[in-house]
């Protein structure tokens, strides 16, 4: 997944900033990679580098500071950022001829597995920055237009929830009704098949006053839905309140207890870490959302155990059945590697057979693609391109299948809808459902940032259609 991301910082940050030369003096483009978390990161980025006089832009030719926040996770995804990167190369150039400045960092994933290498490689690039020393960028980039190239990746476990300055409120309600919120970052499950314990390292949860304060903020901005991030953020542990060690489920009851925050949601999950205290809060806390991405990649013990997942076949279905006795109105979505090393038509047939026995609202399959440095990448039994892409084209079939199916079961069903924002047509507004499909609905039926009740009257292929619970519209009507 790739983004074009305008992360809007505030201006008036730099107001008073002995280091800025005037508000908004200078521009900065983010372009945004990957994941939910990446996202995050690169709007903490903005607000830090507010202080410094940088407002954003969407238009990467008038940026004075480009930054790509990178993923790593699929096959290839350098030599994107390095393509990207030629191309940048050439309007630093032709900025430089009309003699205008122009710093080019390389943030996240591809940055820390990367390193120095990407100097070496791409001689346009002024600054390299891991996930960990984003606290450090405004000092790296004041740095980097004194001419000094940079590779900053080497951090202290400690610091990995540096402080970054915060957005104003203001900031904060530009982006939106709906937030995220890191709390948890890393992973130590060493699934053989993915590089996030390489590129951001072991893991380590967020304190629980750090947490509550961010989440305090946002709502007196006017967020009314969050959503907690983390690698694994169901692994996320800390000392609660009361002086007790804290799971996920106790931060989430502390957490539903702020005025104005109305929906919590998180991702994502590792199946051994969906303990019984959060199986609880899916049943008892309204405001955590009837939805949980829970990854289980392949349905055949043999495959999962050469993925190192320490769970089978059995156990993932088990705690479903759990999750769904404590919430029988949960929708289920799951991610699916096809194609692992020495994966036979069996193997990918138990796949298939996990697929139907939970039914999946929602899911992501992608075919295996070697990570270097991963143990898959060393395995032997490397299955063919033209196989991984018969077997997949299967497996999406069952899931969009599935999918429809659980869309259209809620043709008729009465919802409460956070209206997000305007909708592609005229005269329309989207929401998301508490499924987390887009919904779409008549203007007149409120304002962004209200929660309103609908009925589901129509499922599209991606979003659904709702109407006032009383019934449609009529042309005079007004909301």
């Amino acid at each position: 997944m790739e983004q074009n991301s305008l992360h809007h910082s505030d201006a008036a940050a730099a107001e008073g900033n002995a280091g800025a030369t005037s508000v908004a003096a200078k521009k900065v483009f983010v372009k945004t990679y990957g994941c939910q978390m990446n996202v995050y990161d690169s709007q903490r980025m903005a607000d830090a580098l507010a202080a410094q006089g940088y407002g954003p832009t969407d238009s990467i030719e008038e940026a004075d500071l480009v930054l790509l926040n990178t993923c790593h996770i699929r096959e290839k995804a350098a030599e994107k950022v390095y393509s990207e990167l030629g191309r940048i190369r050439q309007l630093k150039d032709e900025r430089a001829a009309e003699g205008r400045e122009t710093i080019v960092g390389v943030a996240g994933c591809v940055a820390q597995a990367e390193g120095r290498e990407i100097l070496r490689r791409a001689p346009v690039v002024d600054l390299v920055i891991g996930p960990q020393t984003y606290h450090r960028l405004p000092e790296v980039v004041k740095r980097a237009r004194g001419g000094e190239k940079i590779v900053e990746t080497e951090y202290a476990l400690e610091d990995k929830f540096e402080h970054l300055p915060a957005a104003q409120n203001k900031v904060t309600r530009k982006r939106g009704v709906t937030a995220f919120l890191t709390v948890q970052e890393g992973c130590d499950k060493f699934c053989t098949f993915c590089v996030v314990p390489y590129t951001r390292g072991a893991e380590v949860s967020r304190p629980v006053s750090q947490i509550v304060a961010e989440a305090k903020r946002l709502a007196e901005a006017g967020v009314r839905e969050v959503t907690l991030l983390g690698q694994n953020v169901n692994g996320w542990h800390g000392e609660g309140a009361d002086g007790r060690e804290w799971g996920l489920g106790e931060l989430l009851f502390r957490l539903a207890e702020i005025p104005g925050l109305d929906r919590l949601r998180y991702t994502t999950s590792h199946p051994r870490d969906m303990d019984d205290a959060l199986i609880a809060a899916h049943r008892d806390l309204d405001k955590l959302m009837p939805y949980l991405h829970l990854p289980v990649q392949s349905g055949s013990d043999r495959i999962l155990k050469a993925m190192n997942r320490k769970h089978t076949h059995d156990d993932y279905l088990r705690l479903i059945e759990r999750i769904r006795e404590a919430r029988p109105d949960i929708a289920m979505s799951g991610d699916f590697i096809v194609g692992f090393p020495g994966e036979s038509e069996e193997d990918f047939q138990e796949t298939m057979r996990i697929v139907r026995e939970v039914n999946y609202a929602q899911a992501f399959s992608f075919k295996y693609s070697p990570r270097p440095g991963t143990p898959g990448a060393d395995m032997d039994g490397h299955v063919a391109e033209d196989v991984k892409s018969e077997r997949l084209q299967r497996l999406q079939d069952l899931l969009y299948q599935q999918q429809r199916e659980f869309a259209q079961s809620l043709v008729g069903k009465q919802i409460s809808l956070l209206l997000e924002k305007p909708g592609r047509e005229a005269g329309q507004l989207v929401g998301r459902s508490p499924w987390l499909q887009p919904v779409i609905v008549d203007e007149r039926l409120g304002e962004i940032g209200q929660i309103i009740d609908v009925r589901i009257s129509k499922a599209g292929s991606n979003s659904l259609f709702a109407e006032p619970v009383a019934g449609p519209i009529s042309a005079t009507e007004v909301a």
